[in-house]
């Protein structure tokens, strides 16, 4: 990626012009009226892409005709594209999917001709990979490509296809007799056709289709890379990067639901108060989703700044895509469902447009890698590491927050990772790796406790003035502290508890279970101090406290130095 990207005030007026065609091209009663036909607007979609927003110029690299956004500024547009529909920025997200094999694996005459295309015509790529038995296990395709004479025979089916009635090209993942090979596919191919469009649960604005290849001839030119059996790698290569915009649609899906719950619940009255006085209300519906959206916030923005630094060459932040769109979509699919109940009745109904963001937001923590598969993909990872590193890995980092101001929480975030080498340890001293179940509630335990280091930093970054340029600034220095420790205070006690409990869970039942005693946890095997439940309490004092201040904040009941 280009790691200088767009200036600040490019990148303002690009959102700020997203904002404008989308709210004139697409007002809420257009958006319930296509998301109850099951209607792509296909045109709005290609006018996005052309010359009336031109919004397909900031993915593109400036060599290639495009403005050469970095990471940081996709981010931030797959944020606001989702604010303003999850189904409209699939289908604008899935031309940058589908051109990725060509960015990360493709020859430069194939990046000119491809890329240089989306800049300048706008036309639409689809990413065919997933199909309809090997669903996220891209080894498993059944798709193959058979060379002949100045090319290949290409036969199969593909499933799940955002933009597949309507893209241009595709990207096709096939098997060669050298492996796992992409190919471009142009839309009007001799024996390539898509089915009908799917009767989809949400994000019914956006177009997916299966595709069907029967005996379909590519030129030889169109294998990407002109090498065969790149495919995987040039697919692992992406992820990093792909993850992350599919995590900003779960934070853009989840803070719209969450502010319009806020709107709502500062006007609406229940027992001579409006619902924003009521702590029962804010505490419950509200703040906790606020802090987990804005702890996937501070990891992908932390993500986003390490692959613009170069980080991601080779797919080497994978895992850290992995976590970002982990906690992001989760986050955000719960923000929804709150934010239904925070309406009442009234949530359950189309017309309030949270009922629809719910239905969108679900799909993020399915496509480009479901919860679990991501779940696997940190475990075995951060397992690895926690081996090579003899169990070093987190206790070093939970080292360096100590050097962090105490208001930002970073001492209990160094709790939460003590804690998590602690059942890391237990788990390698017992084996219990071998359960599949221990091995994927890690993965959910390492996210959230690297969730926490990474938001006490940024919050320290606010307090010291040094975020980022173009960072995220709606809450000031001293939310954003008080947030830091909220998060904080929650991923100690769920590694802590929750770690405990699958350690223990893992055993066979009976005496004779190392976990026996009262207090503090009992020591792990291998270990001389026990796990520090009781510190772990006591870290929680001041919860409610902060609570109340976030609330106050989002009410605008407080002065902390927000930004406006």
């Amino acid at each position: 990626m280009n790691s200088s990207g767009l200036d600040l005030g490019t990148l303002t007026l690009m959102l700020q012009a997203l904002d404008d065609f989308v709210g004139a091209a697409l007002p809420e009663e257009r958006q319930l009226e296509l998301d109850h036909e099951d209607t792509c607007p296909e045109d709005v979609i290609r006018a996005m892409c052309g010359d009336d927003l031109g919004v397909q110029l900031a993915f593109v690299p400036e060599a290639y005709g495009g403005m050469g956004g970095d990471a940081l500024d996709s981010y931030l547009i797959c944020e606001r594209l989702a604010r303003l529909d999850i189904g409209v920025a699939t289908s604008v997200f899935a031309t940058f999917l589908g051109s990725d094999p060509i960015l990360f694996g493709g020859t430069p005459g194939q990046k000119e001709l491809w890329l240089g295309r989306i800049a300048s015509e706008g036309i639409l790529f689809a990413y065919g990979a997933t199909e309809p038995e090997a669903g996220s296990d891209l080894g498993a395709l059944r798709t193959t490509a058979r060379p002949v004479e100045g090319g290949y025979v290409l036969d199969g089916r593909k499933q799940w296809i955002s933009n597949g009635s309507i893209a241009d090209a595709y990207t096709i993942l096939a098997m060669t007799p050298g492996g796992p090979s992409w190919f471009v596919v142009e839309k009007g191919s001799a024996g390539f056709s898509s089915a009908p469009p799917e009767d989809k649960h949400g994000i019914r604005l956006s177009n997916t289709a299966a595709l069907v290849l029967d005996e379909v001839f590519v030129p030889a030119e169109n294998l990407v890379g002109l090498v065969e059996g790149k495919g995987l790698v040039q697919a692992q290569q992406v992820f990093g990067y792909t993850r992350l915009m599919v995590a900003a649609f779960g934070l853009g899906g989840g803070w719209e639901a969450t502010d319009r719950a806020i709107r709502y619940s500062a006007d609406r009255v229940q027992g001579g108060a409006p619902l924003s006085d009521k702590q029962g209300y804010t505490h419950k519906l509200i703040v906790p989703h606020v802090v987990r959206l804005e702890a996937a916030r501070a990891y992908i923005e932390d993500t986003s700044l390490r692959i613009d630094a170069g980080e991601g060459e080779g797919g080497a932040l994978n895992t850290e895509g992995a976590i970002a769109k982990y906690l992001a979509t989760e986050a955000g699919n719960a923000a929804a469902e709150a934010a239904i109940q925070a309406h009442g009745g009234y949530g359950y109904t189309r017309p309030y447009m949270v009922e629809k963001i719910k239905r969108d937001v679900r799909i993020t923590t399915i496509y480009e890698g479901t919860s679990e598969i991501l779940e696997m993909t940190i475990a075995r990872d951060r397992w690895q590491r926690h081996l090579k590193t003899r169990g070093a890995s987190y206790h070093d980092v939970a080292k360096t927050l100590a050097l962090l101001p105490a208001e930002t929480g970073a001492t209990t975030a160094a709790l939460a990772l003590e804690c998590l080498t602690g059942v890391m340890e237990a788990c390698r001293a017992d084996r219990l790796t071998r359960s599949q179940h221990v091995l994927f509630r890690l993965g959910e335990l390492v996210a959230y406790g690297e969730a926490a280091a990474v938001l006490a930093r940024r919050a320290a970054a606010a307090l010291a003035d040094t975020l980022p340029e173009k960072a995220d600034r709606r809450f000031g220095p001293a939310a954003l502290a008080a947030i830091s420790r909220l998060f904080a205070r929650e991923a100690a006690m769920k590694i802590a508890e929750e770690g405990s409990r699958w350690v223990t869970g893992a055993l066979p039942a009976g005496p004779g279970a190392h976990f026996a005693a009262a207090g503090d946890a009992p020591p792990f095997a291998g270990e001389t101090r026990p796990l520090p439940l009781a510190e772990v309490r006591a870290a929680q004092r001041g919860l409610l406290t902060d609570m109340d201040l976030i609330a106050d904040v989002l009410y605008g009941r407080a002065d902390t130095g927000n930004a406006s």
